[in-house]
This record gives structure tokens, C-alpha cells and sequence, in this order.
């Protein structure tokens, strides 16, 4: 290693890698952790970590400030990529590419960690095969007040079912609240397919457990969500050994399944995590191994649908899928065109801003949601949202943790956050009337404002 201007060189695998401003500080609130450090951490895991993200397109979700600044996605390869790391040419539901940078060995790992990506973010397909993804993936996403107890009681489930079925399920802990479960596939099915094959499954963990919501709408959500649409094309999840931006620098991390019931998330970190994986190596070891095939998953979402059970919502920047019910909340209604063709993509995380106008009509609300507060810092929505339960203590102490519903809303080029409140177990004569959010920064106004000008 040698230090060059304010940088480091590392030889990584035979290739030299250079790590720019190694003692930036990339963790302090918790743990103390450089740039430097992290890029170690990597290269310590490097077999595992390399195992999810080797040959496929990696989305760059970069931390350039550390953990604890807000990061960014980068699709596209960056200009000066080096020589010997390639691309590959990969399609959106836009209809729009991008040449997305695709990690082979060590030293990619190392050079893309230097960019600030701590969560690596790989699509489900193999460069040779770009159409038909390799793996299904199971994201279980718990809902507020959900304990891990209930998150694992889900996982085994999952497991359950999966054994029925003959596929091979790989746990790890997503590094934050919830739990992924991976599963090798052939790759002969397109990603509606597979998506398809996610969501039969959500439905059917859904009817064996209690514990489990395959609904898609935040407002009907409970317990542990199965989020089936973390499987439709250009979605990606966090693969293992990813650092999750939380103060103590959680990593997300291969289990073996006699591990789930009593392993601790907080016990796999950045500082022991290399001691880890000397010491028992990768649980996913196998993983590529054990190929199987959806054609259970696809016959009983075939029941499903000679059953009557429509599709589920897609993801908002999709366009309007064949068979997909209405994308719009089912806390709102149009009292005036309910029977008209909504063509505004509408759901949780949606920046209105970022999705085709809709059709004039007003909604009424058939859930008492209030809109408490919305702005581009996360921290400054949260304490109108502590500022609103002072203001109203008795409606806030009726609130269940589900009833506080944070929307992440992505438009184009900028992140926004949105809190709102359901007050369902608030007696209607004690509700707050809907007020002024504070604060009130919405990004998305003056397009509004614009739309209902008079042309």
C-alpha cells in the first residue's frame, strides 16, 4: 500500500486501486469508520460480497459523504472507469439504457466502494442473459411496531413453503429491520414472470400466517410485508455483506437457516463481521448450485387468477400493466369519475411531479389521513411530526405504529419525505383537522400550481 497526494494504492488481485481521501469520515455517530476502512471491510468479505454481485449490472447507490448524509443512484457507468472493468448495456420499463458497471473480481469490489457504495446494489440477471433473471427474490419489510420476533416467524414460513415446492432458499438479514430471502432459479422466465411467481407466493404465505401482508398499499399493510415488486425489471435490493448507513454500520448478512430464530441483527457489523466470515466463511456458499424452477409458483398464481384474484400494483414508474387494478390508494375515491381510466401513477413513495397528470376529478378520502409534515430533510419531517404529537397529545397517544405512515418520494433528480398520520382510532368528533404541514416544503407545488392554471 502507498500513499499518494491525499489518497492510498492499494494492489488488489494483481491491480492497483486508488482510494481517494482514505481518512474521510464514513461513520461517527456510532462507530468511528474512514473510507479506508470500509474499503477493507470489503476486501475482507471480498468472496461473499463478489458472490451477489459478480457478472450481473450494478446500480451505484453512493454514499460520497458517508453513512450519514443523504446518498444517490447512479446508473450509468462513470466516465472514467478503469480499463480493465467493463459494462454492460441494460434496458429500462422508460424504454431508455445505460451502460451499468459490472464488478469481476476484488478490485472492481474495491474501485466501486471507493465511489461511496457501501450497499451494493446488483440486478437479478447474468450479463450473457439480461431478459430472464436467475433469482427470485423475497424481501421481507416490516411494518412499524413489527418486532424481529414476527420477522422471523415469516421467514420460516417463507422456508416452509419454499421446501414444499422443492426450491432452495437462501436467509440473510437485510441489515436493517428486515430479513431477504434469496432463491437460485433457472433462468428461463422473463421478469413478469417472476414477478408473477413473487407474488403467488406473497399471497400464499399471506392466507398460512397472520404475520404476513402481500398487500401493496402502506394503508393496508400489517405486520411483515412481502414485497413481491422488489422482483419486476430495474428493481434491486441490497446483496450480502452490504453496509446499511445505520450508526453502528450494520452489514447485512448470510444466515445459515438454524441461525434465523436466534441470531441478532446487531451483532453483524463492519467490526465483526471479518472475524466472521474467517471464521465459519460464506453460508451462501452453495448457492449457485441449487438452480431450481418456478413452475409450482406459476401454477398456483394460475389458480389464483381462474379464481378471480387480479394482479397487484406495480411499482408507480411503470407504465399501466395488462390485468393491474386501479394504481391509486384505496384511501381515495373519485366521487365523479370513479368508472374513468386513471392514467396517473399513483401509490406510496410516488412523486406526483414525477408521473403523467391524471384525469380531473376530485378524491374524497375514505381514511382519515392528514398530511403532518413534508420537506427534503428527513430530520427536519420527523420533528413536525413530534411537534404535531405535542400539539395533540391525546390523538397521538391513540395512534397504533402503523397509523404513521413515512413516504420516501423520488422524483427525477431530488428525494422528499412525507409523514403522514392515519387517524382511524382517534374518535372522529377528537380527530385534528388536516393543518398547514409543518414544515411545508414540498418540491412538487409549483408543478401542481401550474397544472390547475387555466390553459
Amino acid at each position: 500500500m502507498a500513499k499518494v497526494d491525499d489518497a492510498e494504492l492499494l494492489e488488489v488481485d494483481g491491480r492497483m486501486v486508488r482510494v481517494s481521501s482514505p481518512a474521510k469520515p464514513y461513520f461517527t455517530r456510532g462507530v468511528q469508520l474512514t473510507k479506508l476502512d470500509i474499503v477493507r471491510y470489503f476486501l475482507a468479505v471480498a468472496p461473499g460480497a463478489l458472490r451477489g454481485i459478480v457478472d450481473r449490472p450494478i446500480v451505484l447507490k453512493r454514499f460520497v459523504n458517508g453513512a450519514e448524509a443523504e446518498p444517490f443512484y447512479q446508473k450509468r457507468a462513470p466516465s472514467d472507469l478503469p480499463e480493465w472493468m467493463r459494462t454492460v448495456t441494460l434496458s429500462f420499463p422508460s424504454g431508455r439504457t445505460a451502460e451499468e458497471v459490472v464488478v469481476d473480481d476484488a478490485a472492481g469490489l474495491a474501485w466501486i466502494v471507493n465511489l461511496g457504495c457501501m450497499e451494493l446494489h446488483p440486478h437479478p440477471v447474468r450479463t450473457g442473459d439480461l431478459d430472464h433473471p436467475d433469482e427470485l427474490r423475497v424481501d421481507l419489510d416490516p411494518q412499524p411496531g413489527v418486532v424481529w420476533t414476527d420477522v422471523r416467524a415469516v421467514a420460516m414460513e417463507v422456508k416452509a413453503l419454499l421446501d414444499e415446492l422443492g426450491l432452495v432458499a437462501w436467509p440473510k438479514t437485510s441489515g436493517s429491520r428486515g430479513i431477504h430471502i434469496n432463491v437460485r432459479i433457472e433462468p428461463r422466465w422473463s421478469f413478469i414472470e417472476v414477478r408473477r411467481a413473487a407474488l403467488a407466493l406473497a399471497r400464499a404465505v399471506e392466507k398460512r400466517c397472520s404475520l404476513a401482508s402481500s398487500k401493496w398499499w402502506k394503508e393496508e399493510r400489517h405486520g411483515v410485508f412481502l414485497d413481491y415488486n422488489q422482483n419486476a425489471k430495474d428493481r434491486t435490493t441490497c446483496s450480502a455483506y452490504s453496509v446499511r448507513p445505520l450508526p453502528d454500520a450494520r452489514v447485512s448478512t448470510p444466515l445459515r437457516w438454524d441461525e434465523v430464530m436466534t441470531c441478532d441483527p446487531a451483532d453483524f457489523t463492519v467490526l465483526t463481521m471479518p472475524d466472521r466470515f474467517a471464521k465459519i466463511g460464506d453460508p451462501h456458499a452453495a448457492m449457485n448450485e441449487h438452480a431450481g424452477v418456478l413452475d409450482a409458483l406459476l401454477e398456483m398464481a394460475a389458480r389464483d387468477e381462474a379464481e378471480g384474484v387480479a394482479d397487484a400494483p406495480w411499482p408507480p414508474h411503470f407504465r399501466k400493466m395488462e390485468g393491474e387494478p386501479a394504481r391509486v390508494q384505496p384511501s381515495k375515491s373519485r366521487s365523479s369519475a370513479v368508472k374513468k381510466k386513471i392514467t396517473k401513477a399513483e401509490g406510496e413513495d410516488v412523486d406526483p411531479a414525477a408521473a403523467p397528470v391524471g384525469k380531473k376529478g376530485r378524491r374524497q378520502s375514505s381514511m382519515p389521513l392528514i398530511v403532518i409534515a413534508q420537506s427534503s430533510d428527513k430530520a427536519a419531517a420527523e420533528a413536525g411530526l413530534e411537534r404535531w404529537k405535542q400539539e395533540h397529545p391525546d390523538a397521538a397517544a391513540l395512534l397504533a405504529p402503523d397509523d404513521v405512515l413515512v413516504d420516501r418520494m423520488r422524483g427525477s433528480a431530488y428525494v422528499w419525505y412525507r409523514i403522514r398520520v392515519n387517524l382511524r382510532h382517534v374518535p372522529e368528533a377528537s380527530r385534528p383537522a388536516q393543518g398547514v404541514p409543518d414544515p411545508d416544503d414540498d418540491p412538487t407545488r409549483a408543478w401542481r400550481d401550474s397544472k390547475e392554471q387555466p390553459s
